[in-house]
């Protein structure tokens, strides 16, 4: 039994820097401008999906809005940088503290309701939000959005550049899944599978589950501060279209594709929704029906996500291969 815990931290371990490598040496495999311009975009996603993967897969509560807290660190930064003239520097932590900030607020109500009527409650917010946007007059752009200048500068780093703003998403990328995993593999983290499996058992033992739910939340929020202001930023321009609804459903469909539960599955789900178009030259009704058709098949199939059928995959070879 203890050798094969020890297998299996290994091949997390070889799988951990296999991804590692790749991602560091992508941009030098002359990928192009249109895929490397769209793994910056995979990057952007993949880090509000890990604060995303987080609230579901380890405390089960799922939310369709969670593009509008991406949203609010965006327009955050965009509002700092017209108004006040803060550059990225500066907009960043506020940014981060002010999504996580609403999206603790938001989730007060899961306090009291769960499952589906939190998904509801998230997808109103959502919708909410987008017609605050585009009813904002100059403050928010209006229905055509606010402009973004260039990152500043640091140690006479180009960020404007394709291959600078690549490694700056993927360093934030980096930090981003060492924290989800500092915290999957903490007493916090233990907490709050406890929550999810028996969330009565829990409360029976002592646990704070209010305050473990709301502070999961403001967690996932700063997360997607975090891929906010980086997509303000790459963009150049955001405007109340990038922030409604259905890009919040294509992040909840990225997260059930990849897998929620471990540490590499939303940058898998992440990879398959916005490279499986463009590899396979789907249009985009095409594209919908294929993600349609994937979802049902990973949920019949493969309930862990891609990631864990992979992974399941792998491990089932390897016992082939040692008989």
């Amino acid at each position: 039994m203890a050798a094969s815990a020890e297998n299996s931290s290994k091949e997390k371990i070889v799988a951990a820097v296999a991804i590692g490598l790749f991602l560091v040496i992508f941009p030098w495999l002359n990928p192009g401008y249109r895929y490397l311009s769209l793994a910056i975009t995979t990057g952007i996603t993949a880090i509000a999906l890990y604060g995303l993967g987080l609230q579901f897969g380890q405390a089960g509560i799922m939310s369709v809005g969670h593009a509008a807290f991406i949203g609010v660190g965006a327009y955050t930064a965009a509002i700092l940088s017209g108004n006040v003239g803060a550059g990225f520097w500066v907009a960043l932590p506020f940014s981060i503290l002010l999504s996580a900030f609403i999206a603790g607020l938001v989730g007060l109500p899961s306090l009291r309701v769960s499952g589906q009527h939190y998904i509801i409650i998230t997808f109103c917010f959502c919708a909410l939000l987008n017609i605050a946007l585009t009813n904002g007059g100059a403050f928010t752009g209006g229905a055509t959005g606010l402009d973004v200048g260039s990152i500043d500068r640091i140690f006479e780093i180009n960020f404007d550049q394709l291959r600078n703003a690549y490694y700056l998403v993927i360093l934030a990328l980096f930090i981003c899944v060492v924290v989800i995993y500092l915290i999957i593999n903490s007493s916090y983290g233990r907490t709050l599978n406890a929550i999810r499996e028996n969330e009565p058992l829990a409360r029976a033992v002592g646990i704070n589950a209010n305050l473990h739910k709301i502070g999961v939340l403001m967690v996932s929020g700063a997360l997607a501060g975090v891929a906010g202001i980086l997509q303000a930023y790459y963009l150049h321009h955001i405007s109340p279209a990038l922030y409604g609804p259905f890009p919040s459903l294509y992040l909840a469909l990225m997260v059930m594709l990849g897998g929620a539960r471990l540490i590499y599955g939303p940058l898998v789900g992440a990879i398959i929704v916005n490279f499986l178009p463009e590899i396979m030259r789907l249009d985009p009704i095409d594209s919908r029906i294929a993600y349609g058709v994937g979802l049902l098949i990973v949920i019949l199939l493969l309930p862990g996500g891609v990631s864990a059928g992979l992974f399941g995959a792998y491990r089932w070879l390897m016992s082939k291969r040692q008989q």
